[in-house]
């Protein structure tokens, strides 16, 4: 469910008290039987501010931003990690999806490495396997994160269906050159650049991890 913008109401302030106050001043004049001169000169600056305001209401109404529809995402909420993965890895995945889900607007997050689903953390979507399509692949071999800003309006929104069905923003941030560490947002145009440094250091952190794992085991 989308909640209200919480601005909606300073928006259109202006524009009610402008209104209201043009009321006024034609009510106020009807109601009055014989015009001063110092009255129509009050009655002129009174419909000149009322303009003004109701002007400036039209411009916030266009140049104010507006806060992200917030929507709540459609599944259940759990915490699913690969059975078999070390103690470390798991204490490690585990640490930096808390980081993750309490700290941006992240709801949902996976992890996927070497192929394998290691994480599912937050919103869980119905599907838990993860199958790579174009803007997962081409994360993983340029290794640059993929930022979509609005999910709704991308044509590969499909091959996102391991995450909840109504998420409505999704970022891509490699994890070294075997992973990649998918996160779904429940508002649009919710990350900010401090959120993307963020997820990018605790990525460059699990893949050392990961890659040592990756080595000890070997």
């Amino acid at each position: 469910m989308t909640k209200p913008d919480p601005n909606r109401v300073v928006r259109r302030l202006p524009i009610v008290v402008g209104g209201l106050g043009a009321i006024l001043l034609l009510i106020n004049r009807l109601l009055t039987p014989e015009l001063t001169e110092s009255q129509s000169r009050g009655d002129v600056l009174g419909v000149i501010l009322s303009a003004v305001l109701i002007l400036t209401g039209l411009i916030w109404q266009q140049v104010q931003p507006r806060s992200p529809d917030v929507v709540e995402l459609i599944g259940e909420e759990g915490f699913i990690l690969l059975d078999n993965l070390p103690e470390a890895v798991k204490t490690e995945l585990a640490w930096a999806s808390r980081m993750i889900l309490t700290n941006t607007v992240t709801r949902s997050l996976v992890v996927l490495y070497q192929g394998k689903v290691l994480l599912r953390r937050g919103i869980l979507g119905l599907k838990s396997e993860v199958v790579p399509g174009a803007i997962l692949k081409r994360v993983l071999e340029k290794q640059q994160p993929v930022y979509l800003v609005n999910l709704n309006i991308y044509p590969g929104k499909i091959e996102f269906d391991y995450l909840p069905e109504n998420t409505q923003g999704v970022i891509c941030q490699p994890i070294g050159d075997k992973g990649v560490m998918i996160l779904g947002a429940n508002a649009p145009r919710s990350y900010t650049k401090q959120d993307e440094y963020w997820i990018a250091g605790i990525a460059d952190k699990l893949a050392v991890t990961l890659q040592q794992s990756i080595v000890d085991a070997e």
